[in-house]
């Protein structure tokens, strides 16, 4: 296969799992379940399907390391406020503001890892944090959720969680398999969202077959849509990929347009435009100095 054909191959990929991903919040909403309900079903149908991938690598499953464990609890919280702010704002704000990971990550290990990034980097954390908040502030045309202010703050911190769990997960792959890290993070977090679910007296069990199927889509959200940006980014460019893997945000704001009749606002949609630019620019200016040197996974990841 010539050199072309793998990057359209590749694009090609990258852009079906951005677009599965994108599925995400519409699942969560049509789950007929709590929202940490349906963050215990997402990962309780996506574990058999994580330990048959994992079973068929040198060495199985293994034993859950210490990176596995933390993962688990941040993806757990990732879970747990994402679902909660999707419920409770816009689908298109939900997914836009849990975006700014990126800008997290590199700012985590700007302060604490000492990887000071290029003076570009705070240009775009300027744009990624004004267009959130412009988007937050402004006004839709269509129904915004039940109480948009509270899930616009649920899921900005959804940012913070799934940076750490990120960070997690690149501490962890020095030694294991993303695979390994993400089937031990679920097995961590299932029943954790169980005892959310519980204390927060959500419906745990879906009431329709709507509700079953829409479950089961999360769980094989999680592992297709996952499994196919990560094997996509890992041959594209990291400028690339960023801008590709943000159809995410477009394909939850078009289905929340068409399936709930959220329409975003003229400054909602320019808000919504800044803060993915800054996304975009953050990870572009957050890439390795050196030509050749792979780019950082981390900082181009998406919201799963």
């Amino acid at each position: 296969m010539t050199e072309a054909r793998q990057r359209w191959r590749a694009l090609a990929v990258l852009f079906f799992g951005a677009t599965v991903i994108g599925l995400s919040p519409i699942f969560v909403r049509l789950a007929d379940a709590g929202p940490a309900a349906a963050g215990m079903w997402r990962l309780a149908f996506a574990l058999p399907f994580l330990w048959l991938m994992v079973h068929r690598t040198p060495g199985g499953p293994g034993r859950p390391s210490r990176m596995g464990l933390i993962a688990g609890v941040m993806f757990c919280l990732d879970l747990g406020f994402w679902h909660y702010g999707i419920t409770l704002t816009s689908v298109a704000k939900a997914t836009v503001l849990t975006n700014l990971t990126p800008v997290v990550v590199t700012a985590f290990s700007w302060i604490f890892l000492r990887e000071r990034p290029r003076a570009l980097f705070l240009v775009a954390v300027a744009l990624a944090v004004g267009g959130a908040w412009t988007m937050a502030a402004a006004r839709g045309v269509g129904a915004q959720g039940p109480n948009p202010p509270l899930g616009d703050a649920f899921s900005l911190t959804t940012a913070l969680w799934y940076a750490l769990y990120m960070l997690a997960i690149g501490q962890g792959r020095k030694t294991e398999t993303t695979g390994r890290l993400m089937f031990w993070s679920g097995v961590v977090g299932t029943p954790l969202m169980l005892v959310a679910a519980l204390v927060l007296g959500e419906r745990l069990l879906p009431a329709t077959l709507g509700g079953w199927a829409a479950c089961l889509g999360l769980g094989l959200m999680h592992v297709v849509g996952q499994g196919s940006i990560a094997w996509a980014m890992g041959r594209l460019p990291a400028s690339t990929a960023s801008v590709v893997v943000l159809m995410q945000p477009v394909v939850a704001a078009w289905l929340g347009w068409v399936l709930f009749a959220e329409a975003l606002g003229p400054w909602q949609g320019v808000g919504a435009a800044i803060a993915l630019a800054g996304v975009v620019l953050a990870q572009w200016a957050s890439r390795p100095r050196a030509a050749a040197a792979p780019y950082d996974e981390l900082a181009s990841s998406p919201k799963t």
